[in-house]
């Protein structure tokens, strides 16, 4: 098999999912399709281990887990409480509840691990405050979108969860990879909109000054996301469970906030347990679809003839991430995020390795590159999200305007990743988990 093959094979697979068919079923029929030319009946044998494996995979368990944790808090009303506590104190910054957008989805992304959640649920609480206080659209839009990209990076995170499991890394690894980064790009897109707002002096800050006293009781909203969170990190950074007990440890203590708001019915948790299965079941179909077509990709030796053409051009490890970053730019412009880390994770993981790429911080690379996708158009559902909540029903280039400037935060801050990897390598090698 040449690289020409496989050329022509991803075009197809590419062709077919750009007319819109399901990616699961694009990516079994490649599978099986592909297998039989190349070696008959005989490959069926090998799908059923492989599809009953993946299906017993231990650190899958944990997806339903922490989907129902982030729907338990979706649909509780903590959010509200939570927006409401972070403008008190961040309101005066330049830029005012911008900073609240993106410090609000970076706390929710803690608890939820969903990009579009993130999105959907803090864009509600917030634009309703931002059209009364007439913050320019294209900038709250813009923040909102951005901000809930934080969803799939900040732990604990189902796409990062995804790699662990497709790459065959730590899963506990990873998600302590994510703090440092998404700290850091959180804090990168806040100290944006201060210098925008310094530069422009378009949007009004709140003038109004908060006493201490009701400052510090408004702390009591964000403790359900802080106390979620360091039950997953710290469980996992202690040892003393993996991530799928600590997700189900997180799950008990949200029923636990829920019930405080007096939330717990037998309707919150019907539509909490469906809204779960619906959501896992899409993304262990598309899951399970990806390893049988990873069974051809194996047993043709693919990533192999790739592997062999990367090394004929003669790349550098950072001239090959940096084209990585290219083509995963593009491919977010027309895929979603789980499509794309199922379509490429199992080819380029042991390409770059090879490179001598750490396969944890390429997972946070991966991460970083699909948060892009979800801001960059035509396919970028964050910026759908947003416009759909919106209650003005203004130009969808509102939103697209706005989330321009961050989409180039994201390309500088991989672009330092590569260059200064120990951003992401230092704290899983000093905590040694």
């Amino acid at each position: 098999m040449s690289i020409f093959d496989v050329a022509i094979g991803f075009t197809i697979m590419m062709g077919l999912l750009l007319m819109g068919l399901p990616v699961a079923s694009v990516m079994v029929t490649m599978g099986v399709v592909g297998g039989m030319v190349l070696y008959g009946p005989v490959l069926l044998q090998s799908m059923g281990p492989v599809i009953w494996g993946t299906s017993n995979e231990p650190v899958l368990t944990a997806i339903p887990l922490f989907i129902l944790l982030g729907e338990l808090l979706l649909r509780s009303g903590l959010a509200d409480r939570m927006y409401g506590a972070l403008a008190l104190w961040l309101g005066r910054l330049p830029g005012g509840l911008l900073h609240t957008n993106i410090g609000c989805c970076a706390l929710f992304a803690a608890t939820s691990g969903s990009s579009v959640a993130t999105a959907a649920t803090v864009g509600t609480v917030a634009l309703p405050a931002l059209e009364e206080r007439a913050y320019r659209p294209s900038r709250s839009l813009g923040s909102l979108a951005a901000g809930g990209t934080l969803g799939i990076l900040i732990p604990p995170s189902v796409n990062l969860l995804v790699y662990g499991s497709l790459a065959s890394v730590s899963v506990g690894q990873l998600f302590i990879a994510g703090v440092v980064p998404g700290i850091l790009l959180t804090m990168l897109f806040m100290v944006f909109i201060a210098v925008q707002d310094i530069l422009t002096h378009t949007d009004k800050h709140d003038d109004v000054v908060i006493p201490w006293s009701v400052k510090i009781a408004a702390l009591r909203h964000l403790v359900p996301a802080a106390v979620v969170f360091l039950i997953v990190m710290g469980s996992i950074y202690l040892g003393i469970a993996t991530p799928t007990e600590s997700a189900a440890l997180a799950v008990i203590v949200a029923l636990g906030f829920v019930a405080a708001e007096g939330k717990l019915t037998l309707g919150f948790l019907d539509i909490c347990f469906r809204k779960t299965a619906k959501t896992t079941g899409m993304i262990l179909l598309i899951i399970v679809a990806a390893f049988t077509l990873n069974v051809t990709l194996a047993l043709g030796g693919i990533t192999g003839v790739i592997s062999a053409w990367v090394a004929q051009q003669g790349l550098s490890m950072v001239e090959l991430l940096f084209a990585l970053m290219l083509f995963y730019l593009i491919l977010g412009m027309f895929m979603d995020v789980l499509s794309m880390q199922v379509l490429t994770i199992p080819i380029f993981v042991p390409i770059v390795v090879q490179a001598g790429v750490d396969p944890i911080w390429f997972g946070i690379f991966v991460v970083l590159m699909c948060e892009l996708g979800m801001i960059t158009p035509p396919v970028g559902m964050n910026l759908y999200v947003v416009q759909g909540v919106r209650g003005d029903r203004g130009p969808f280039s509102d939103v697209v305007a706005g989330a321009v400037p961050y989409a180039g935060l994201m390309l500088l801050f991989t672009s330092a990743l590569i260059f200064w990897p120990q951003v992401v390598t230092w704290l899983p090698q000093a905590v040694g988990r």
